[in-house]
C-alpha cells in the first residue's frame, strides 16, 4: 500500500483566492545535483506564463538530500517509501490539487519553458498531451539504441496494437486534466505506467494532443535500464491487448492444425505426394494447442471487461448472443464425435479378430477432436464464472 507523507498541507487557493490551475509533478530518486534548479524553472515558467499553479516534488526513497533541496527551493515535497516512476507518480496525482498536471523529470532532460504550451492545449480541450522529442534530441541526450530501436519500435507497438497516433509514447513530459485521473485508472508503478497512460487514454476516447519539445543531455546518473525497462513496456503492451497475444496466434495454429489434419487424415496430395502420420501429429498438435490459446484469450478479454472496466465490442457482440450453453453444445458435439471416431477404430478391430491395429490416422483426429471439445466445455464454464463479476 502507498504511504504519502508531506512536508505541509496544500493551499487549496493562490495567494488571490482563485483556484489553483497547475501542478507541475516532479519524480525524484537521489537528484540532488538537479532538483534545485527543476522547482526553480517550474516556478519561473508559472510565474512568467501567470499561471496559478504548485511544484510538487516525489521523493522515491532518495538516499541523497534531494527532499531537503527541493523543499528548501519552495517546493512541496511529498515521500513515497515504494520505488518506482509509477510509484511516485500515482503518489504525486493523488496528492496534487491543480486542475492540470504536469509530468516532468528531474534530471533537467526538458524544458520547464515549455510548461504553459502544455496548458494552452488543455485550455484549448486537449486531456491529455505529449510532448515530441523525436526531431529535437541534442547531441548525446539519448542513446542510439533508444533513438532508433527501443523507442520506435516500442511506439509503433503501441499504436499498432491501441490505435492511439502518439509518436513518442515514452516521453517523459506530458500534462493531463485531473479529472480524468479517475477514468485512466492508472496502476503500474514501474516505468510502465509511460505506455498505460496513453493505452487507457485511447480506451476512453480521450482527446490526445502532441507538440514537439527538446530532449537535452540529463544531469546525473541514469535510472533506465534498456533491456529490463523495455522488456517491461512490452509485456505491459502485450497482456494490455489479448488479441495480438492470444486471439490472433490461437486461431492462426487452429486454422493450420486442422487444415493438415483434415488433408492427412483424407489423404489429400499435397506437392505431389501423400502426407502420413507424423504430419497429422504435428496438425493435431497445432490445432489442440491453438484451440487452448483461444480459450485463454477469451478468458483475458473476459477479464479485461469483468474486471479492469474495459470496453471490448467484440466481446460485448459475442456476450450478447453466445451463451453457455452454446459452448457446451458446441464442446459436447466434438466429443461425442471424437467418441464416435474411437467406436469405429473399435469397431474395426473387432471386426479383424482383435489382431494388430492399423487406424493411426483415425486414431489422431478422433484423439485431437475429443480434446478440443473438452477444452471448449470447460473454457465456457470459465467464462461464464468471469462474468459472474458483471456489474
Amino acid at each position: 500500500m502507498r504511504t504519502i507523507q508531506q512536508t505541509e498541507q496544500p493551499a487549496r487557493q493562490d495567494g488571490n483566492g482563485s483556484k489553483l490551475r497547475v501542478s507541475v509533478v516532479i519524480p525524484c530518486l537521489n537528484e540532488a545535483e538537479s532538483i534545485e534548479r527543476c522547482v526553480a524553472a517550474a516556478h519561473d515558467a508559472l510565474q512568467h506564463a501567470g499561471l496559478s499553479g504548485e511544484v510538487i516534488v516525489v521523493d522515491n526513497a532518495s538516499e541523497d538530500r534531494s527532499a531537503e533541496i527541493a523543499a528548501s527551493a519552495g517546493a512541496r515535497v511529498i515521500h513515497e517509501p515504494q520505488r518506482g516512476y509509477g510509484s511516485a507518480y500515482l503518489a504525486g496525482f493523488d496528492a496534487a490539487i491543480g486542475d492540470y498536471i504536469v509530468m516532468v523529470d528531474a534530471d533537467l532532460t526538458y524544458d520547464f519553458g515549455d510548461i504553459p504550451r502544455f496548458v494552452t492545449e488543455l485550455d484549448e480541450g486537449a486531456e491529455l498531451v505529449m510532448g515530441d522529442r523525436m526531431d529535437n534530441i541534442k547531441p548525446g541526450a539519448m542513446p542510439w539504441l533508444h533513438r532508433y530501436v527501443g523507442n520506435p519500435l516500442l511506439s509503433a507497438i503501441l499504436n499498432l496494437f491501441f490505435h492511439t497516433g502518439v509518436r513518442d509514447a515514452h516521453c517523459g513530459m506530458r500534462a493531463v486534466r485531473r479529472d480524468m485521473l479517475p477514468r485512466l485508472d492508472l496502476r503500474t508503478t514501474g516505468m510502465e505506467l509511460a505506455s498505460e497512460m496513453v493505452i487507457r487514454a485511447a480506451k476512453e476516447n480521450l482527446e490526445i494532443r502532441q507538440i514537439p519539445i527538446d530532449y537535452y543531455p540529463r544531469e546525473g546518473e541514469s535510472k533506465l535500464s534498456t533491456f529490463r525497462d523495455g522488456w517491461r513496456h512490452l509485456r505491459f503492451l502485450l497482456v494490455h491487448q489479448p488479441t495480438y497475444l492470444f486471439l490472433v496466434p490461437g486461431a492462426f495454429m487452429s486454422f493450420v492444425g486442422a487444415l493438415i489434419t483434415i488433408m492427412v487424415a483424407s489423404q489429400v496430395h499435397v506437392l505431389g505426394r501423400a502426407w502420413d502420420i507424423h504430419t497429422m501429429i504435428a496438425g493435431a498438435l497445432l490445432l489442440i494447442v491453438g484451440s487452448q490459446v483461444l480459450g485463454l484469450g477469451l478468458a483475458a478479454r473476459a477479464f479485461g471487461v469483468y474486471f479492469m472496466g474495459e470496453h471490448d465490442r467484440l466481446f460485448e457482440y459475442l456476450r450478447a448472443r453466445v451463451r453457455l450453453e452454446h459452448g457446451l453444445l458446441v464442446g459436447a458435439v466434438l466429443i461425442l464425435l471424437g467418441l464416435i471416431f474411437g467406436g469405429v477404430i473399435v469397431y474395426r478391430w473387432a471386426d479383424r479378430g482383435f489382431g494388430a491395429l492399423s487406424e493411426a490416422r483415425l486414431a489422431v483426429l478422433a484423439a485431437a477432436v475429443m480434446i478440443v471439445g473438452i477444452q471448449i466445455f470447460f473454457s465456457s464454464f470459465l467464462l461464464s464464472i468471469l462474468g459472474l463479476r458483471r456489474r
